[in-house]
């Protein structure tokens, strides 16, 4: 199974990422656990799928991470 894809992600998507970051005020202690989950080479799974975090969640499609959502949001996909 291929490994989520953090380089070399496409311009527009890199921007939203950011843009997320900022809109739901993601701390750096949340941005540290995103890195330390990110060390660990998670698998992308076919298909949508999400990390939760607790504070946060993470949300990806394949390969690719696509936005960010807050602790209440509801997140579609596996859950990794």
């Amino acid at each position: 199974m291929p490994k989520i894809q953090w380089t070399n992600v496409p311009a527009a998507l890199r921007q939203h990422l950011f843009d997320r970051l900022e809109d739901r005020q993601i701390t750096v202690e949340d941005l540290y656990r995103l890195k330390v989950w990110r060390e660990s080479e998670p698998e992308a799974p076919d298909g949508l799928w999400y990390k939760d975090f607790g504070s946060f969640k993470i949300c990806g499609e394949g390969r690719f991470p696509k936005t960010f959502l807050l602790k209440g949001q509801a997140a579609k996909g596996q859950p990794l």
